[in-house]
């Protein structure tokens, strides 16, 4: 955070301050996009994962210092929990063979990763929620030893002024086994249950004109890529949604007490509320809406860096947007010197594996160039209160959901993606540049996702009914499949060809 981090609480003055620095760096930020050039050469492309750390008993293992010590590497990074650490690849462009040279790069940044993780007597596991979690774990103990994170838990929970409240009820998350839905409710003392929720982050450069087509599209898009890539079912010990992770995040990242709820005041972790026409309309509404919750003003006055010639970094904008969830998020950054404007996709889980996640990212590339260059965009056809409903119903249902698709009407994803989107996929992949075999390759993966009807989530749920009907607890059910899980992930091979106990 760049200041003295060991401060919990922020004087009246500070607050101001901040709040008038934000608006200065968002005066900045609209002459720039009038009069300043940004990078606008071929777009790059990133991807982070947030990775758990198990023990010899798959339980947490709050090693993820000694594992990153160990890594002594850039690419990863600590974690809001003990057990978490996160993998940040370098940039690349989409087209050619780059995302194949990607998916080794991945493998290889995993298997250092697994090999400093074995020497801490401990191994990696990337799903969305780890099934073997307690209510133990969940502490202000298994919080990592960094100032930044124990600010951040005191400032949301004294925004708060009351515990992290979670009450998830289970739907129809599929599966081949039907049964009763399941709830969870639980109070926690501190944030740390959103270290629960370890996703996959997908980055794409845009130009800030063509952003707002961008933004809306992948808004679009968020109930499908939750069908078909969900792998979050289960939480200590629940069956809950496909996707537990959105529901578990929006809630424990929630700083509202039931009075500001009912009032209808915006949460944190926040899907957005109407399509947008600028960048600019997305950091405007972090300003009005949101407080800041870390309020660290700097001294420099970005107006002045602009007349003097150079880039201001607008620091306080880019903290004040790193402490608002949006599910699709805009990013504003500096690199050699140039601004440039980024899509940040924060809807997907980890894994299971890294070919299901290379195919996750392009099946979602190549659909965003063809629907933010399509002759009417889908999103005057969509009111956005459908596209936010097609993302909650995915996150519960996962491929059982029934999403609304203009011309379309109401379909599963499976089928939508089989009828209409993985042509459309294949065909913006192609005008990205990116090469015919690879386009097969892992757009092949989605589509066998979809016949099969087999997600993370799927196979999840399946293998802990079938080890249960042989008399395992629920408990022995989670952690025969987490061991199958890791294995099958570590070998890299899809998760539509993964077995079922017999």
């Amino acid at each position: 955070m760049g200041q003295d981090v060991d401060r919990t609480r922020f004087s009246r003055r500070e607050r101001q301050r901040y709040r008038a620095k934000v608006q200065r760096c968002l005066e900045a930020l609209t002459t720039m996009l009038r009069e300043h050039p940004f990078a606008e050469d071929d777009p790059m492309t990133g991807i982070e994962v947030e990775l758990n750390l198990v023990d010899g008993s798959l339980s947490p293992a709050m090693t993820g210092k000694d594992v990153l010590d160990a890594i002594g590497g850039s690419e990863f990074q600590t974690e809001l929990g003990r057990w978490n650490i996160e993998l940040n690849l370098p940039p690349r462009p989409l087209p050619g063979d780059q995302w194949r040279h990607l998916e080794h790069e991945l493998l290889d940044e995993l298997a250092v990763a697994r090999a400093k993780a074995r020497d801490c007597k401990s191994q990696l596991a990337m799903i969305g929620i780890l099934p073997t979690l307690e209510r133990s774990h969940l502490v202000a103990e298994s919080i990592s030893a960094d100032d930044r994170y124990a600010v951040l838990n005191d400032q949301m929970l004294a925004a708060r002024g009351e515990p992290i409240h979670v009450d998830i009820s289970g739907g129809d998350p599929g599966g081949l086994h039907a049964v009763a839905p399941e709830r969870f409710t639980a109070d926690f003392e501190t944030i740390i249950p959103e270290a629960a929720c370890t996703s996959m982050q997908l980055h794409l450069q845009v130009s800030p004109s063509s952003f707002p087509a961008y933004w809306n599209a992948a808004q679009c898009l968020a109930g499908v890529q939750l069908g078909l890539g969900a792998n979050s079912p289960f939480l200590l010990g629940s069956r809950l949604w496909a996707e537990t992770r959105i529901p578990l995040f929006t809630q424990a990242c929630d700083v509202r007490t039931v009075e500001l709820r009912n009032q209808g005041v915006r949460p944190r972790v926040w899907f957005g509320e109407r399509w947008i026409s600028s960048v600019l309309d997305l950091f405007a509404e972090n300003a009005r809406y949101f407080p800041g919750i870390v309020p660290f003003p700097g001294d420099s006055d970005p107006m002045t860096t602009l007349r003097n010639g150079g880039v201001p970094d607008l620091d306080e904008l880019k903290l004040h947007n790193g402490t608002i969830w949006r599910w699709n998020r805009p990013v504003y950054d500096v690199a050699d010197g140039q601004p440039h404007i980024r899509l940040e996709n924060r809807v997907l889980p980890a894994g299971p594996t890294a070919v299901d996640m290379v195919a996750n990212a392009l099946f979602f590339y190549g659909l965003l160039r063809v629907l933010v260059e399509a002759d009417q965009p889908l999103w005057q056809s969509m009111s956005f209160e459908a596209a936010e409903e097609n993302f909650t119903t995915a996150a519960r249902h996962g491929m059982e959901a029934p999403l609304y698709w203009p011309g379309t009407g109401w379909i599963k994803p499976d089928e939508l993606a089989l009828r209409k989107l993985l042509p459309l996929a294949h065909e913006g992949l192609a005008r990205w540049g990116v090469s015919s075999a690879v386009r097969d390759r892992y757009l092949t993966v989605v589509e066998r996702r979809c016949v099969t009807g087999r997600t993370g989530a799927t196979w999840q749920l399946d293998t802990v009914a079938a080890l249960e009907a042989r008399g395992s607890s629920r408990q022995g059910a989670l952690t025969g499949m987490l061991e199958r899980y890791l294995e099958a992930s570590e070998a890299n091979e899809p998760v539509h060809t993964w077995a079922l106990p017999a």
